[in-house]
């Protein structure tokens, strides 16, 4: 994980190690279990060896799509969990064979802030494990339409874990010209902003990388928030990136 990251508190990278919470991912709920059935949870090993979170979610049955800045070595995925901590026997751990971030992505910036990922072997659908709708190349969301993020993130400012249950939050899409006036470099071509600027809502630590689900289909991939003080985030706008999710794809 750059630096930058810890020292800015703008990314929300991947967590430590996962445990129960009482609290919600902020200003959210838990969620009933497996009714996320595209959500992933990924886990990697830093330069220094330390374990790393993050989120995703399915989107074919071998590729997960999740943020660049998540990238990591030793990644694995696991799909149809709803506790991360206890063995449940609908989950599904499959390592990761190649790691596809954007070759656009700028860690300073923070700008086309994606990644596929291609797993080791296909994940089996269920009714728990199935992939995420993406939206078609003309579709799009405006200020005021109601999404949610959802992730195993930390739940509160001060936590220092990650909650082992997902949890989800709902957050209304921000106008852009607001957003470029809270975060310097958000652009309104490959971003989407959303929050809730009326009550602290959030997505946190732990959650890089989940999708901002719109309609049903992810709109958006978590990539960076300024602070907590402003309940709003910047999520990469999946709409711009679709030739290159499909191309990718059918590549590998």
């Amino acid at each position: 994980m750059p630096p930058v990251l810890i020292l800015l508190t703008l990314l929300l990278p991947p967590g430590a190690v996962a445990a129960p919470f009482s609290e919600e991912i902020i200003g959210g709920y838990k969620v009933k279990p497996h009714s996320r059935p595209y959500m992933a949870f990924i886990e990697s090993v830093d330069s220094e060896g330390n374990k790393q979170y993050c989120g995703g979610f399915l989107v074919q049955d071998n590729f997960v799509l999740t943020a660049a800045h998540c990238r990591n070595r030793s990644m694995t995925v696991t799909l149809g969990a709803h506790n991360i901590e206890a063995k449940e026997g609908t989950q599904q751990i499959i390592p990761v064979a190649i790691a596809i971030p954007h070759p656009d992505y700028n860690d300073t910036v923070f700008s086309s802030d994606i990644m596929l990922l291609k797993l080791e072997r296909k994940a089996k659908r269920n009714k728990v494990v199935r992939p995420l709708k993406l939206p078609g190349p003309r579709d799009q969301v405006k200020p005021g339409d109601v999404c949610h993020v959802a992730g195993w993130g930390k739940t509160s400012i001060n936590a220092t874990e990650e909650s082992s249950r997902l949890r989800e939050v709902q957050l209304i899409i921000q106008e852009d010209k607001k957003c470029k006036k809270r975060f310097r470099h958000y652009t309104k071509t490959t971003e989407i902003c959303a929050g809730d600027l009326k009550k602290r809502k959030a997505f946190y630590e732990g959650d890089s990388g989940g999708p901002l689900v719109c309609d049903n289909k992810a709109y958006g991939v978590v990539a960076y928030t300024k602070n907590l003080t402003i309940s709003s985030g910047v999520f990469t706008k999946v709409v711009y990136f679709l030739p290159w999710i499909s191309s990718n794809m059918k590549l590998l």
